[in-house]
């Protein structure tokens, strides 16, 4: 912990958001009762992946998942963080092209669950790699690249820099998150990005509490998932915390919206194709984790994990926006993840607070600019 609040937010919700991919990812594309029944109660830390228990790597996906290592959610988050890093201003779909595919195609960097240096190509999901197909061999448009891809939570899972960038000012974050991903994204897997980043944005403000964060996203989302959100919190606020039958009570909260279906490994016929009347799961799910557990961090992220399906993106992005709100990250697992991974967590989120401290100056000055612009224009004194 340091004086500068900005900084303590910005890294416990990055930091925040590792740990949950990490120990997410050993418990992910299974079902709560399936993870339960597997590890003989709740999973609470770091374990190994539960298909490398049981023996059933998939060739197509052989990564060293679980044993406290990132997935590509985070490296990808770290990619963002690049960026932003590089112009230290806004971005928009455009700097996904001249900024963010480069890190992924042409510099190598660490992947823990390959335990060597690659690019991040390889290590990324299909939907991922649509970005290199789409803007760099496609050179499409970065403002409708995302039309055709895969509608999922490929552009919400690293979206938190962008909350950070905006800190304090949700709709700020949801119009640059929106503007950002349509070279990744479309439908309602663009607007769980934009929502999400609008989370973390009104998580930063000091006085903010879990009510104004499921406000501002429902004042903000679109369509079905904005009718997700407001059902799946809705039955949150009804539990007492996920244990218990809490999770349960999520998910068949959310069950009218999902287009992926019970099955999370066998997905429905319509699942991930542009629709206004779906959402993609994470988002309301991290939400309701939020409301269940009255915004504490730990609770917040291990329902996630113990929630199972896509578990490493609910636990990170739940412990993202609880984090950001103040909850305390454990420093033993930010210690634990940071050496497994071979990364340094704290890094990350002590870089996104000074690049969005220079970002507010550079708005102040703009606003300034046009401030004096219309009071010559209304005759009114400069």
């Amino acid at each position: 912990m340091t004086e500068h609040l900005l900084t303590d937010r910005a890294v416990g919700a990055l930091a925040g958001a590792a740990i949950g991919d990490a120990l997410g990812g050993a418990t992910e594309g299974w079902e709560a009762h399936e993870i339960y029944d597997h590890c003989g109660g709740w999973v609470e830390g770091v374990i190994q992946s539960i298909r490398h228990q049981r023996n059933m790597l998939k060739p197509f996906s052989p990564f060293w998942k679980g044993d406290g290592h990132v997935t590509d959610d985070t490296l990808m988050t770290r990619v963002l963080v690049d960026a932003y890093a590089t112009k230290r201003d806004h971005l928009d779909a455009y700097d996904m092209e001249r900024l963010i595919v480069p890190s992924i195609v042409d510099q190598p960097t660490w992947i823990p669950e390959l335990d060597r240096e690659d690019l991040l190509y390889h290590r990324l999901f299909l939907a991922e790699k649509w970005l290199v197909l789409k803007l760099r061999y496609g050179h499409a448009d970065p403002r409708d690249a995302g039309v055709g891809n895969i509608v999922n939570c490929g552009a919400a899972m690293y979206i938190a820099p962008v909350g950070i960038a905006n800190a304090g000012s949700p709709d700020g974050a949801y119009a640059e998150a929106l503007d950002l991903t349509a070279g990744h994204q479309s439908s309602y897997g663009r607007e769980a990005a934009s929502v999400l980043a609008a989370a973390v944005a009104e998580a930063l403000r000091p006085d903010a509490t879990v009510d104004s964060v499921v406000s501002e996203t429902l004042r903000l989302a679109k369509d079905a998932t904005r009718d997700a959100i407001e059902a799946v919190t809705d039955a949150a606020s009804k539990v007492d915390g996920w244990r218990d039958g809490g999770l349960a009570s999520l998910r068949a909260a959310f069950a009218p919206f999902d287009s992926v279906g019970e099955h999370y490994a066998q997905p429905a016929q319509n699942a991930r194709i542009p629709s206004r009347l779906h959402a993609i799961e994470e988002v309301p799910l991290a939400l309701g984790l939020l409301v269940a557990t009255g915004g504490d961090y730990t609770e917040t992220m291990l329902g996630g994990v113990n929630y199972g399906r896509d578990s490493d993106s609910i636990a990170s992005m739940g412990g993202a926006v609880a984090a950001a709100l103040g909850s305390p990250v454990p420093r033993e697992w930010i210690d634990e993840i940071g050496a497994a991974s071979k990364l340094d967590l704290e890094q990350p989120g002590r870089t996104m607070a000074q690049v969005a401290e220079e970002i507010f100056a550079k708005d102040r000055g703009r606003f300034d600019a046009r401030a004096r612009a219309l009071a010559q224009l209304s005759g009114e004194p400069v």
